[in-house]
C-alpha cells in the first residue's frame, strides 16, 4: 500500500483490552498445540495491527511537529501507550508459561521469548505514570529541538539544514554557521537541563520501583543485552580507550595538515579537506535515482525492494521546517514494508542516508516471514551491523553520487567510521555515569560530559565557544534524551561492519554477500551472538578481537596519499 494512502485510525483501547484479554485467557486454557496456535496467532495479529497504527502516528508526527491532528495522536500514544504495554505482559505471561513452546515459535522465535521475559521484569502497573511522563518529555524534547528556526546568510534555517554551511571549506563560514548552530542550544540551554533533569529523575524512579538500584542497570534488561554484561562492556570501553583513541588523534593531525592548520578548532572537525568535503552532485531526485541504479546493480532484492519503496513514499528525505531531526527506519507490520525518514542537506550524509537506513530496510524486509511484527528488527545492535555494513557494501558505487571526489568520500567515510568509536563510547559511558549518579545537578551532568570528552574525543578544543567548554555537546544527541542507552549499539555494530568493509573491499571475499543476506533473513530469529556466527564474524567482546580490524584500517588509510585528494 501507498504510505500516502495508509490509513490511521485510533484505536480503542478498551476493545483492544477485551480482547487480547479473550486471546489470553484462551491461550492459558488451552489444552492442546492448535488452540494454542490459534490464540497466539489471533493476538498477534492484534498486536501488529495497533502497532502499526501507532507507528503511521509516530511517523506522520515526526515528518511535520506543526500538524495539529497529529500533534494529538502523539499525545495519545505518550499517554496511553504504556497502557497498551501493561496490556500486552498480560499476553506475554501467558505466551512465556505456556507448556506449547514448539508450536508458538511458529510466531514467536526463541529471541522474542527472551525478550518477553525480560519484559516481564517490568510488569509494574506503578510505572505507568512514570512512562506517561517519560514519554511526554521525549516529545517536548523532539518539538524544542525541531522548532529552531536560525537566522543565517539572509536565511531562515532549521538545524539540518545549517549543516552544509558547517562543513564549508570557507573557514570564516564553517566558523559562523556552526556558532549559529550552538547559539540555539545555549539560547536554550535551561530548557535542555530542564527536560533532562526531569527525564534522568523520573527513569531512576522506574528502575527504583522495578528493583534495580539504578536505570544502568535496568537497561542491560529492556535493551535486551543477551551474551554480554556490563563488565565486559566496562572491558570494551578500556579497549577503545587505549587502542582507537591513539589512531583517531593520528587522523586528526593528518587533518589539521591538509587543513593548512596547526591546530584544529571545534568549528574544524567536520572539514576533512581544505577544498571541501566531497558532495552528492544532483537533486535529491537525482540521488534517489542513482541509489535505485546501485541497488539494481548490487542484486535483484536489493533492486526491487528499492523500486518499491519509490513507488509506494515510503520514504521522507528532504529537511524542511517543523521536522524532526536526525535519520530513522521502521517497519510497518500492516504494510509488512519498511519507511525511511532523513533530513537531506546537500552533505554526503544524504548518501550515508540512503546506504545506512536502506540496510535496515532490506535486512528487514528480508525477514519480514517473521510473524512478530516487531521481530523482525534483532535486538538493536545486531540491527545497525546490517546499516552499517551497507555503508562499506556500496563503495563501488560511489562514483556515480561523487564524480571525482569519489574517493575523497570514501577516503573521509572510512576515516570518520573510525572516529565515531570513541564518540559512540563516551555516549555511553556518559551515561552510565550520569544514571548511576542521578543526584548531580545540571552542571555536574555537564561537567561530567566535559570530563569524558576530553578522554575520548581530546580533539575538542571549546576555548572560542564557552558554552561548549561547559559541556553542553550532548544536547544535539537525540539518543540520550529518546533512547536511552541506544548507542553503545552502534559502537558494537560499527566494529563488525568494518569486518564486513574488509571482507567487501580488501579481500573480495565471494562469500561475504551470502552471509549479510543470510544474517538479513534470519532477523530477529537470532540473537546477536547467534548472527555474529551466522555471519561467520568474529565478536567484539573476545580479547584482542579489534588488532586485526584496526591494523586492516590504519594500513587502509595510510595507504592512501589523503594530500592528493585535497587537490
Amino acid at each position: 500500500m501507498d504510505f500516502k494512502e495508509a490509513p490511521y485510525t485510533r484505536p480503542d483501547f478498551d476493545q483492544i483490552k477485551t480482547s487480547l484479554a479473550t486471546y489470553t485467557t484462551a491461550l492459558k486454557g488451552a489444552d492442546d498445540p492448535d488452540t494454542a496456535l490459534a490464540a497466539a496467532t489471533a493476538a498477534n495479529q492484534l498486536i501488529n495491527d495497533y502497532t502499526s497504527q501507532a507507528m503511521l502516528a509516530q511517523i506522520r508526527h515526526s515528518i511535520d511537529t506543526n500538524n495539529e491532528f497529529y500533534n494529538k495522536e502523539d499525545d495519545y500514544w505518550n499517554t496511553n501507550g504504556p497502557l497498551y504495554e501493561n496490556e500486552e505482559r498480560k499476553y506475554k505471561a501467558a505466551v512465556v508459561a505456556s507448556p506449547y513452546q514448539e508450536v508458538l515459535g511458529q510466531i514467536y522465535p526463541k529471541p522474542d521469548i527472551m525478550s518477553m521475559q525480560n519484559d516481564l521484569k517490568m510488569a509494574n502497573e506503578a510505572i505507568i505514570p512514570l512512562q506517561q511522563k517519560n514519554n511526554a518529555l521525549v516529545s517536548e524534547y523532539a518539538k524544542l529541538v525541531a522548532s529552531a528556526q536560525i537566522d543565517f546568510q539572509g536565511k531562515t534555517l532549521t538545524l539540518a539544514q545549517l549543516g552544509s554551511y558547517r562543513e564549508s571549506a570557507d573557514r570564516a563560514t564553517r566558523k559562523a554557521a556552526t556558532e549559529a548552530y550552538w547559539g540555539f542550544f545555549a539560547e536554550h540551554e535551561a530548557d535542555f537541563d530542564r527536560i533532562y533533569d526531569d527525564m534522568v529523575k523520573v527513569r531512576t524512579e522506574i528502575a527504583h520501583t522495578l528493583g534495580y538500584p539504578d536505570y544502568s542497570a535496568l537497561s542491560y534488561v529492556y535493551m535486551n543485552r543477551f551474551g554480554y554484561d556490563e563488565p565486559m562492556v566496562a572491558q570494551y570501553r578500556k579497549t577503545v580507550l587505549e587502542k582507537v583513541v591513539p589512531l583517531t588523534q593520528q587522523q586528526y593531525a593528518k587533518q589539521a595538515k591538509r587543513l593548512g592548520l596547526a591546530k584544529l578548532a571545534y568549528y574544524d572537525l567536520p572539514v576533512a579537506f581544505k577544498s571541501g568535503n566531497a558532495k552528492p552532485t544532483g537533486t535529491p531526485d537525482e540521488l534517489v535515482a542513482t541509489a535505485q541504479q546501485m541497488y539494481n546493480d548490487l542484486s535483484p532484492e536489493t533492486g526491487d525492494l528499492f523500486a518499491l519503496m519509490v513507488k509506494n513514499h515510503l520514504f521522507d528525505l528532504l529537511a524542511k521546517k517543523g521536522k524532526q531531526s536526525g535519520g530513522y527506519c521502521e517497519y510497518i507490520p500492516s504494510l509488512q514494508a519498511p519507511f525511511i525518514f532523513a533530513n537531506f542537506n546537500g552533505t554526503s550524509g544524504d548518501v550515508d542516508v540512503l546506504t545506512h537506513e536502506f540496510g535496515h530496510a532490506f535486512q528487514t524486509y528480508s525477514s519480514r516471514w517473521i510473524k512478530d511484527g516487531l521481530s523482525t528488527f534483532p535486538t538493536f545492535e545486531a540491527a545497525e551491523i546490517f546499516s552499517m555494513s551497507m555503508e562499506f557494501i556500496t563503495y563501488p558505487w560511489m562514483k556515480g553520487f561523487f564524480g571525482a571526489a569519489e574517493e575523497k568520500y570514501k577516503y573521509n567515510h572510512l576515516e570518520a567510521a573510525l572516529e565515531f568509536l570513541p564518540y559512540g563510547i563516551l555516549v555511553d559511558h556518559f551515561q552510565h555515569e550520569i544514571y548511576t549518579h542521578p543526584e548531580w545537578t545540571p552542571a555536574e551532568r555537564k561537567a561530567c560530559w566535559r570530563d569524558l570528552e576530553k578522554q575520548y574525543n581530546p580533539e575538542r578544543d571549546y576555548s572560542e565557544n564557552e558554552a561548549l567548554e561547559r559541556g553542553i555537546y550532548f544536547f544535539r544527541q537525540g539518543h540520550i534524551f529518546e533512547s536511552p542507552f541506544y548507542y553503545l549499539d552502534y559502537t558494537i555494530a560499527q566494529v563488525l561492519a568494518y569486518q564486513f568493509w574488509k571482507r567487501f573491499n580488501v579481500d573480495h571475499d565471494p562469500q561475504a554477500w551470502a552471509d549479510y543476506t543470510t544474517m538479513a533473513k534470519a532477523g530477529g530469529s537470532q540473537t546477536l551472538m547467534e548472527l555474529i556466527q551466522t555471519g561467520h564474524l568474529a565478536s567484539p567482546f573476545e580479547p584482542g578481537a579489534l588488532d586485526d580490524t584496526l591494523t586492516a584500517i590504519s594500513q587502509a588509510l595510510d595507504g592512501v596519499d589523503d594530500q592528493a585528494l585535497d587537490k
